[in-house]
């Protein structure tokens, strides 16, 4: 997440390798909203109702410090501010970690709880840039807390994938904490993950992006998705795993 020309954080990683034959429907879905969204704001929309889009649907954390009342945005932002990217660039790096670690992750937990689990770690990347900078009126954009929630949930599954079904999918139960963190592999993904998101939110690491990395959000929905995971997994729950 990334401040271009100081008025919009937004976040990014770099690229994936899941097969793009591979990937679920609700990913397709969400990649096909965001990919609109980004053509419409860059090919349709006047400046003015760019900056007006940006107002409404990007997470603004000057609306929850007290100082303007609440409407229905307030409500809404934390939620659609993900489907918003600050340039092509932006967005194409996004889309490759979304396709990467979410397909996976809805062909194991099917396209309801995938959404809910979409939409709570963005809520959780939000709210901890928001308890960083509850003051800030800079817009946030970008799914990057919500995939990096999906990496989270990743680490869980010990980075398993059952290939032996038609769509790949995590493999495996939820693993404990103290057996995930007993993994060198996990460890060492979410150590480097860690530097290179602090180094890429001070320095600006990413090619093509220009201005501040939303870090702290990115932080947020890792930490959602590696300790929430559990409550979106059917098969955790006792449920059947469903498909799509």
């Amino acid at each position: 997440m990334t401040q271009p020309q100081r008025d919009v954080r937004y976040g990014g990683g770099p690229a994936g390798k899941e097969p793009i034959f591979n990937m679920a429907g609700v990913v397709v879905a969400i990649v096909a909203v965001c990919l609109g969204t980004q053509l419409l704001r860059d090919y349709v929309l006047t400046a003015r109702q760019d900056i007006e889009l940006l107002v409404r649907a990007a997470f603004i954390p000057l609306r929850y410090s007290g100082l303007v009342p609440l409407d229905f945005y307030s409500f809404s932002s934390p939620f659609t501010y993900t489907l918003l990217h600050g340039s092509f660039m932006h967005l194409l790096v996004n889309m490759v970690w979304l396709v990467a670690f979410g397909s996976p992750l809805a062909n194991r937990i099917g396209v309801v709880r995938f959404l809910l689990f979409f939409a709570a770690t963005g809520v959780a990347a939000a709210a901890l840039h928001w308890v960083v900078y509850p003051d800030d009126n800079v817009p946030l954009v970008g799914a990057s807390g919500a995939i990096a929630g999906m990496m989270g949930a990743a680490a869980r599954f010990g980075f398993q994938v059952d290939r032996s079904r038609q769509r790949p999918a995590f493999g495996g139960p939820v693993l404990p904490i103290a057996v995930v963190l007993q993994s060198r592999t996990v460890v060492m993904f979410l150590a480097i993950w860690m530097v290179v998101n602090v180094a890429t939110g001070y320095y600006g690491l990413v090619p093509g992006m220009e201005g501040t990395i939303a870090w702290q959000a990115h932080i947020g929905g890792l930490l959602a998705g590696f300790f929430g995971i559990r409550l979106f997994d059917g098969e955790s729950m006792g449920r059947p795993r469903f498909y799509n």
